[in-house]
């Protein structure tokens, strides 16, 4: 799971990324889609070639969070993932899983898990694993593309808002919110090689690789897999398509994770009868 909550990872800033991106079109309206990551080294250069012709080309951007929600997302999570009751990560975890999460803590400061739900302590081990891959979401490609929406003068909106997003994880069953702990918690030795090899992906656009990273950190909690990729996959997708009756060229940027497989948005909309194209 931390390389969901990552979601991205560092590229080495000699190569140029290329990451996967799709066309829908029809006569009238193109909706480029663009596998994005949400936090990257300084330096990471993707946004030429076919991407930076999408750029140039669109008449709106449309993300995952809006810059207000994205603004709004911090203040959202400190209301939702404190517990009524602390309760000790020691109660939590046992052997490899309470070793990785103190070592994590011991790599910076106190993650002060006791006072958070387990989804919010999961996303506080993946916040901690992209701090320590000198990840930052200021150099990602949303804060990118926010900054030359922006500069065009170009309108900017979201696909949900940041308190639904969060949602998905405080209203997962209990159980299935344990297992993701545990499972990020036993994958923390290995997560900033987990993330390197995810973001190398994401800069070649494999998505074959990308999707075989992404399977293997999800598939063995299925109840999380259908609340946070697959249902999102479909209500995307399904904007896209009403989207496709309206004349315009739109950037579509989420995370990459979306965009792979059967059940990746444009293969969703592949599927509905829309003409979809690998452009990138």
């Amino acid at each position: 799971m931390p390389l969901l909550l990552a979601a991205c990872g560092p590229a080495d800033p000699e190569t140029k990324a290329r990451p996967a991106m799709w066309l829908a079109e029809d006569a009238d309206t193109r909706i480029y889609i663009l596998g994005s990551m949400h936090a990257l080294p300084r330096g990471t250069d993707w946004d030429d070639g076919a991407v930076g012709a999408a750029i140039e080309a669109a008449d709106e951007l449309v993300m995952e969070l809006s810059p207000a929600e994205l603004d709004a997302a911090a203040k959202t999570f400190r209301e939702l993932a404190p517990r009524n009751t602390p309760l000790a990560i020691d109660a939590r975890l046992t052997g490899k899983a309470l070793m990785g999460y103190r070592a994590l803590e011991a790599s910076g400061r106190r993650l002060n898990g006791d006072g958070f739900d387990d989804w919010a302590v999961m996303v506080l081990i993946g916040q901690r694993v992209a701090q320590n891959a000198a990840l930052s979401p200021n150099e990602g490609v949303e804060a990118h593309l926010t900054e030359r929406f922006n500069a065009a003068d170009k309108p900017i909106t979201g696909l949900e808002r940041a308190r639904e997003q969060l949602m998905l994880f405080e209203t997962l069953d209990p159980a299935t919110q344990r297992m993701l702990l545990i499972r990020a918690a036993e994958e923390a030795d290995t997560a900033t090689r987990d993330v390197l090899a995810l973001t190398a992906a994401w800069g070649r656009g494999d998505v074959a690789a990308l999707e075989k990273v992404v399977n293997e950190d999800i598939d063995t909690v299925p109840a999380a897999r259908k609340a946070i990729i697959t249902d999102r996959n479909h209500r995307w997708a399904a904007w896209a398509a009403r989207r496709m009756e309206r004349p315009g060229t739109v950037l579509m940027a989420v995370g990459a994770g979306h965009l792979v497989g059967a059940e990746g948005v444009p293969a969703l909309l592949e599927a509905a009868g829309i003409e979809v194209r690998r452009v990138q």
